[in-house]
């Protein structure tokens, strides 16, 4: 037996090695809490619930294997816990009720900044940046675009495209004529179905901005939109907004209150949160075309995955960090 303390063992055995945090593929679950106090125990941590007459319920969290805690309302997290989420990698993420509206995030130092590495080089590349924007529209259209159209065309088809989607809704929900208008100086004159779409689509923003920040991604950094610091969440979500919001806008076009019911909607269905993955895969594979599969990892992907850190390289991209370069005859 060595001298150290059962509980200075007990904080060694709960802090990870770098070779124990699970990679991102490995731990893609999202959980969204909300009405509870989240703290430390001494078995590790766990919600807290009121269960009535003074008793509390508490239920254990797997911060271990779990990717992004989304906070939402009624919420609060105490500092050891938090501190025990950064150690295992895991983002914690302020939201709105279930888990719509992103309100601000904290993605642990252990994040690999891999992703963020492929959209910076990305954007920073004209050619590069087109060969995404394409994909996205791609993504969109459901088929693959003819070679060598260009943005300008792309953006005409995808406008002609929304149009007709537009028609086709108006027609059968009796919605005629419509024409998508957003003016927030004059909210209240605008119709249900428009002031439902605005809502929808700000809560989709903030399930797209939640998972952005977990990937380590920027939000600002876009490719089809440009010159706002949410240009990268546009550009994501309207990937999804042709069978998500904009059905839904048109379905509560005799709603008193289209712009809450929207929210509701999406809240109570769990429409956007269930989409979560999808979303993650989507925007790696936007970034990544050549994306290997999960299972099929090679011992040098595997053994990158290890290092604390890398150092650029113009040849090779990337090298082992804590090493010194110096050789024998130095």
């Amino acid at each position: 037996m060595t001298g150290v303390s059962e509980p200075r063992a007990a904080k060694k055995l709960a802090r990870p090695t770098l070779a124990m945090l699970p990679k991102v593929s490995e731990n893609l679950s999202f959980l969204y809490a909300d009405i509870c106090r989240i703290v430390q125990t001494d078995t590790g941590v766990c919600a807290e619930v009121a269960a009535g007459a003074g008793s509390v319920h508490r239920v254990q969290i797997p911060t271990a294997s779990l990717a992004c805690l989304l906070l939402g309302p009624g919420t609060s997290i105490s500092a050891p816990a938090l501190a025990t989420f950064m150690r295992h990698g895991t983002t914690v993420v302020c939201c709105g009720s279930g888990g719509i509206l992103h309100y601000g995030s904290t993605v642990p130092e252990s994040r690999t900044t891999a992703w963020l590495d492929r959209q910076v080089r990305a954007y920073a590349d004209d050619r590069a940046r087109m060969a995404v924007a394409r994909r996205m529209y791609e993504m969109r259209f459901g088929e693959e675009v003819e070679a060598g159209i260009g943005i300008e065309r792309l953006r005409a088809l995808e406008g002609q495209r929304m149009r007709a989607l537009y028609r086709t809704l108006a027609t059968k929900h009796g919605v005629k004529p419509f024409k998508r208008n957003y003016d927030p100086a004059d909210w209240d004159g605008q119709n249900p179905v428009n002031k439902a779409l605005s809502a929808g689509n700000a809560a989709l923003y903030g399930v797209v901005h939640s998972v952005i920040a977990h990937l380590g991604c920027s939000p600002a950094l876009g490719f089809v939109h440009s010159g706002k610091q949410q240009s990268f969440v546009y550009d994501i979500a309207d990937l999804y907004k042709a069978r998500t919001t904009i059905p839904l806008a048109f379905s509560l076009h005799g709603a008193q209150n289209p712009e809450g019911r929207a929210r509701t909607q999406l809240r109570t269905d769990l429409r956007l949160y269930k989409m979560i993955p999808h979303i993650v895969r989507d925007i790696q594979v936007l970034l990544d075309p050549d994306l290997q599969d999960e299972d099929d990892e090679g011992p040098e992907t595997a053994s990158r995955r290890w290092r604390v850190v890398d150092l650029w390289d113009p040849s090779s991209g990337a090298v082992s960090g804590g090493v010194n370069y110096a050789g024998t005859g130095d």
